[in-house]
């Protein structure tokens, strides 16, 4: 099946602080900041006081985040299963990284086998869980080609 959707252009996050923010995507994992503007005025006309940051990836494709002073928003730490933010990298970086986080005293997790990828896990400035995953080459082939998505859906919606 072709889609109409080309690829991911970017995903939008709240952040606290866009400085902190910037200093871990940018420092700490190498996404440099493409594009940061103020966001003064909605398209309705509602008066606002927004910046909005794009950091790139080796795609093409942009990490964004709001930052909105002053405006509520339920930051918290988030568990895998409830968010996560998965980018992929080669398994030598995969290794610096964890080096880098264990380095600076952050909460390291992993390396996770996950029998296609392998993962290790850091919480960024604003409780988003962020898993750098490696791809496994060989036996564990590729779960996305076999076919069983469908099934395995039903099949769940049936056990749950």
């Amino acid at each position: 099946m072709n889609s109409v959707i080309k690829g991911l252009h970017h995903n939008a996050y709240r952040c606290r602080d866009s400085e902190e923010t910037r200093a871990f995507y940018e420092d700490f994992l190498g996404l440099p900041l493409m594009h940061a503007f103020e966001i003064k005025q909605t398209k309705t006309g509602r008066e606002s006081k927004v910046l909005h940051s794009f950091y790139q990836m080796g795609d093409g494709s942009f990490l964004a985040f709001f930052e909105e002073p002053g405006e509520p928003f339920d930051f918290k730490a988030q568990r895998d299963f409830d968010l996560h933010i998965a980018l992929e990298v080669d398994h030598n970086v995969l290794r610096e990284l964890k080096q880098k986080g264990e380095d600076a005293g952050m909460e390291t997790r992993g390396v996770s086998d996950h029998g296609f990828i392998h993962s290790i896990y850091f919480q960024d400035p604003n409780g988003y869980v962020i898993e750098l995953a490696a791809k496994v080459t060989g036996d564990a082939g590729n779960p996305f080609d076999s076919g069983e998505a469908h099934h395995n859906l039903a099949a769940w919606q049936t056990t749950k």
